[in-house]
């Protein structure tokens, strides 16, 4: 059986990935190698954040490793908060102060389309792979519905009225950047541990 560490502490993180990997790959969390659950993300893309995650605890634990960064892009913000998505309201991270900020910054704004982007990284010795996965959208005038986490109470993906906060999981996962990495990352593990 392989072992491959994800690199998060989010326990949905790591229910999703598991849940869609072969039966011949055993997924780690950060706690079962030694390593902190909060890993340097000090990059300037989400491609660098999550490349980074994957090197620190590679180059620490010597097993695969899977890493991921995911931002919201807002067109009339020049792409942001991007790549400062989690702490676009302080270094607290708190979902609450980001989205106000965001509706915030968006008042009185017409042009509300953006974008969720997520980059997985996967390294294992001598091999790094990246994976994007990307949903596009619009930022609701105030938040609405009481799933998701982050931004989806203000995120309205393409070709729907609900934001992702107000559809259940599995409408969400099926459309959503996350799982579309995710998809993307699968296919190349699956080929590679069947």
């Amino acid at each position: 059986m392989e072992r491959i560490v994800l690199c998060t502490g989010n326990a949905g993180k790591m229910a999703e990935l598991k849940a869609l990997l072969p039966p011949s790959v055993q997924l780690l969390g950060l706690a079962d190698v030694g390593l902190p659950a909060d890993l340097p993300e000090t990059g300037h893309t989400l491609q660098a954040n999550a490349l980074q995650k994957a090197r620190f605890a590679h180059e620490r634990c010597g097993l695969p490793c899977i890493a991921d960064d995911t931002g919201l892009e807002v067109d009339t913000l020049h792409g942001e908060p991007g790549v400062y998505s989690a702490r676009y309201a302080g270094e607290q991270r708190d979902a609450a102060a980001n989205m106000a900020k965001l509706l915030g910054a968006l008042h009185g704004v017409q042009d509300r389309r953006a974008r969720f982007r997520t980059v997985l990284a996967f390294i294992r010795e001598g091999v790094e792979e990246t994976f994007e996965g990307r949903v596009d959208g619009t930022i609701a005038l105030a938040p609405r519905g009481l799933g998701g986490f982050g931004y989806d109470p203000v995120f309205i993906p393409a070709g729907s009225t609900l934001t992702f906060a107000e559809m259940d999981k599995a409408a969400k996962n099926a459309i959503s950047h996350r799982a579309r990495a995710v998809e993307a990352l699968v296919r190349s593990l699956t080929a590679r541990y069947r």
